[in-house]
């Protein structure tokens, strides 16, 4: 499979899985209060999944890192995740709630795979200058997943039961194993003696995620960002109860920008090579922050127009960071980063989610604009890492781990981790 097939085999792929991972956690939730009839018990199968996603994310990177065929344990990897989210909804009021708990945090710890781990495998697919056109199709299914999953979830639990909605999102997950299976192959086998331990791996790519200064920068603004995110995902259904009349309008809003995140990345892939992926993942931060300050005014026309623009930052800004990863990060490690990166976004994500939620009780405005705070921070703090403008990501003054010489392939240019 090669060229337009081969991004398109892609791109469904992961825009099945992402919408199944989308689905999952409303689903879960929806299932186990129907099931427990607590709320409590429903959020803890949540957090465990979240909590083990963030966890396991460096470690299945790794292990991916250090396949020759990496789509082959992606897919078994998705077999899994799916298997584990039947066997919750199995063992919803049949097991201990701990133990249903346990396989909720063991299959999380599979989560990674359908973001970063799915995005590392990329370059090989689509190479050279088609590559960030990719890479802006990548970016966008996770705006399709974001869009369709809940509203799945939602819909599928209303007309057949929410056990009916988990069902769907583990089909729709393991559906995706397939284009999985057929990604390509790394072109250079490493031979068993070059390769160092796995814990020497998780070591080189972290000391790669903090001394490439462009990738650092990039990486720490992201979490930042994703804080941000957080509190106004917790501060959605007050602003829909208080602004706009009923709690469940509130997830209306995380669609309008949802829907404006989509539409930016779309014209983005039209034009992927008009901004610098730098500047657009600064300038995407600045316009979060503007656009939560909006939000604490708490005006319905207003809170929209918050919303709109909020997606319009996150959407270019999500492409703009993966391809900064793609640029920056060695081959050898790239799965690693990818997903070490995902793991600590959902970290920040839930940290201010947490942090939300007893602000959002004494203060709603003062919540947002705190979120507007973090934004604008994350801004600044993108701008006051020094970078070396002699070479992306300053490889000349923060060299890479040292990597085993091989012998590439026909046509195959050597590894060299210095430039993008």
């Amino acid at each position: 499979m090669a060229g337009r097939y081969a991004v398109a085999a892609y791109v469904a792929g992961a825009g099945v899985a992402r919408a199944g991972d989308e689905m999952s956690g409303p689903a879960l939730m929806l299932a186990g209060f129907a099931v427990a009839g607590s709320a409590s018990d429903a959020s803890a199968l949540l957090a465990g999944i979240t909590v083990a996603a963030a966890a396991g994310g460096p470690v299945l990177g790794a292990v991916l890192d250090r396949q020759q065929r990496p789509g082959r344990l992606l897919a078994v990897t998705l077999v899994l995740y799916a298997a584990g989210l039947m066997a919750i909804l199995v063992g919803l009021g049949r097991l201990p709630l701990a133990v249903t708990v346990v396989i909720a945090v063991l299959t999380g710890a599979l989560g990674p795979a359908l973001s970063g781990g799915w995005t590392g495998q990329l370059p090989r697919v689509a190479a050279g200058d088609r590559l960030p056109r990719a890479n802006a199709l990548d970016a966008m299914t996770f705006g399709m997943a974001s869009l369709a999953g809940p509203s799945l979830a939602g819909g599928l639990a209303e007309a057949l039961g929410a056990p009916a909605a988990v069902v769907v999102s583990a089909a729709l997950i393991g559906a995706a194993a397939p284009a999985a299976w057929t990604l390509p192959e790394r072109p250079v086998r490493v031979r068993g003696g070059e390769r160092g331990s796995l814990t020497g791996d998780l070591a080189a790519g972290m000391r790669v995620i903090v001394t490439r200064r462009r990738l650092a920068r990039a990486t720490l603004l992201s979490v930042l960002c994703c804080a941000a995110q957080g509190m106004l995902a917790a501060c959605a259904p007050l602003l829909g109860e208080r602004v706009l009349g009923g709690a469940g309008r509130g997830a209306l809003l995380l669609s309008c920008a949802a829907f404006s995140a989509l539409a930016a990345n779309a014209v983005l892939a039209r034009f992927p090579r008009s901004m610098a992926p730098d500047s657009i993942i600064w300038a995407g931060a600045l316009i979060q922050a503007g656009a939560l300050a909006l939000a604490a005014t708490a005006r319905p026309a207003v809170l929209a127009l918050a919303l709109l623009l909020t997606g319009i930052g996150e959407g270019p800004q999500l492409t703009a960071l993966f391809a900064v990863r793609h640029r920056e990060a060695p081959d050898r490690l790239r799965g690693q980063i990818f997903t070490t990166g995902a793991s600590l976004k959902i970290t920040g994500f839930a940290a201010g989610a947490a942090l939300a939620g007893p602000l959002a009780a004494r203060s709603l405005p003062g919540t947002l604009a705190t979120a507007a705070g973090v934004a604008a921070a994350a801004a600044l703090v993108f701008r006051a890492v020094p970078v070396d403008a002699a070479g992306p990501g300053s490889a000349a003054s923060c060299p890479a781990p040292r990597i085993p010489a091989t012998r590439p392939s026909p046509g195959q240019m050597p590894d060299d981790t210095s430039k993008p």
